[in-house]
């Protein structure tokens, strides 16, 4: 690198440093407008940047735009123009272009109301903590964030700085979400005891071997590949760890639990107030690896009572030939056919389609993932049940119309941090029952797994590299 380089790098460095002591001396929020005064506000429309344009960001830039809501003010990826880009550079021709996230919001924090994150998992919590600090209103993709001390600082903050947040599981506000709370409601989900969930599609993962980290290549020129860490640790690049390959290392996604479990058991966690579990036990994992996840694993989370409600076991079941047991009667599979395929083809061609079986008091209900409504089995007592079932309200918004109005302060966010908080926090300590493999015994109140030292000291994540530990502080 070329001395001028050095110093332009430098200087850049030193002033994010700035930018972010400022933030911490003077409470952040305070900087910028309040919450409901958006920059957008004369046009009717919400000011939205967004961090991560490819892949994933760019099917939900997409669903964004198709709202009509949106003034698009700035994009940022850390690998900006690259293919995976073009699509959003494209549809998005004039917003200004950033490769640093610190560095959009030191140029641009006033003239932005929201931020959306589709960077990978490990990523979310630097760029939703900054954007919460700055008083921005934040859709996050799921899983929230990488570790359970991120979630919780996630949730705090979006108490703390009184913003507007939604993850990105996008079925809850559809008609699974509403089909839920009402049959919760009027009794007709109750007393659930177990819960049976299950992704068996192929993971990018699925044959891999490795015996440690990847070997070190050269970093493409339109990559910087610093920022593309944040605050992970230190790794030398590989094009193994991006554009989705990320998914299959523990040191920067979530497996596919973390994935698709936002997506398959969000709402019978949220209205069965299921909140942390007290054991996680590894009940089998194959081909277990301490640096990607398994080829297979089932997880059994136990949740304790709560008030009358009794306690429930949800078993969670992925790989390829990990079937879960179902019952003889289930029929056919339920498919929502608007979601995304876990990997190529589409989601109804899929062998065994991602789904559940909730075994409630006099009632059994099989389902499917995101917006899948459920529905009573067997089929004659479906039919049984057909003239006491409630009415189930149509959804008034999809998942981004309701953040956007939620920004505006018409709706509530339905997938708030503090309603996908716990669940994510849940899924968490799964990820790394699958680190460790081992049960876990976890105390919800203290927030401590009380029976294994290496897997309690997991619940904080790696400590940040230098320059980004700040973001812990916001």
């Amino acid at each position: 690198m070329k001395s001028n380089q050095i110093q332009k790098l430098a200087a850049a460095q030193l002033r994010r440093r700035s930018f972010l002591k400022g933030i911490l001396a003077t409470g952040a929020a305070s900087v910028f407008a309040p919450r409901l005064l958006l920059a957008g506000s004369t046009t009717g429309k919400v000011n939205l940047a967004c961090v991560g344009i490819g892949n994933r960001g760019w099917e939900d830039i997409s669903a964004f735009h198709k709202t009509g809501l949106v003034n698009f003010v700035a994009l940022c990826d850390t690998d900006m123009g690259a293919p995976h880009t073009k699509n959003a550079l494209k549809l998005i021709p004039d917003a200004p272009r950033f490769q640093d996230f610190r560095k959009m919001f030191d140029k641009m924090g006033k003239d932005i109301d929201a931020v959306f994150i589709g960077t990978p998992d490990f990523s979310h919590f630097p760029v939703a903590m900054l954007a919460m600090s700055l008083g921005k209103h934040v859709y996050c993709e799921k899983p929230m964030g990488h570790s359970f001390r991120q979630v919780e600082l996630m949730m705090a903050a979006e108490k703390k700085y009184n913003v507007a947040a939604q993850m990105g599981n996008q079925g809850h506000s559809d008609a699974n979400y509403f089909q839920f709370k009402a049959w919760t409601e009027a009794g007709i989900i109750k007393n659930v005891t177990k819960i049976t969930a299950y992704m068996n599609g192929k993971r990018r993962w699925h044959g891999m071997k490795v015996d440690g980290l990847l070997p070190e290549q050269p970093i493409p020129a339109t990559l910087d590949w610093e920022t593309w860490l944040t605050t992970a640790e230190e790794h030398k690049y590989n094009k193994g760890y991006i554009n989705g390959e990320w998914r299959s290392w523990f040191d920067f996604g979530n497996g596919a639990l973390g994935d698709w479990g936002a997506h398959i058991f969000d709402t019978a966690h949220e209205f069965l107030q299921l909140g942390l579990p007290t054991e996680v036990e590894a009940v089998k994992l194959d081909g277990y690896s301490p640096f990607i996840f398994p080829q297979a694993s089932t997880l059994a989370f136990r949740f304790p009572a709560r008030g009358e409600k009794p306690p429930v076991e949800l078993t969670w079941y992925d790989g390829q030939k990990n079937l879960p047991p179902l019952p003889s009667n289930i029929g056919a599979a339920v498919v929502d056919p608007n979601i995304p395929p876990p990997s190529k083809g589409s989601i109804d061609t899929i062998a065994n389609p991602p789904g559940k079986v909730i075994y409630g008091e006099g009632l059994t209900f099989k389902g499917g993932s995101h917006g899948a409504t459920l529905k009573i089995i067997p089929e004659e007592k479906a039919k049984e049940m057909a003239s006491k079932l409630p009415p189930v309200p149509k959804s008034p918004s999809n998942h981004y119309v309701n953040f956007l109005r939620a920004c505006k302060g018409e709706e509530k966010a339905r997938s708030s941090f503090a309603v996908a908080g716990p669940l994510c926090q849940a899924m968490a300590i799964g990820i790394i029952a699958q680190r460790v493999n081992a049960k876990l015994t976890f105390d919800p109140v203290t927030k401590q797994i009380t029976n294994h030292k290496v897997a309690n000291g997991l619940l904080a994540g790696v400590p940040a590299r230098k320059d980004w530990e700040q973001f812990y502080k916001l």
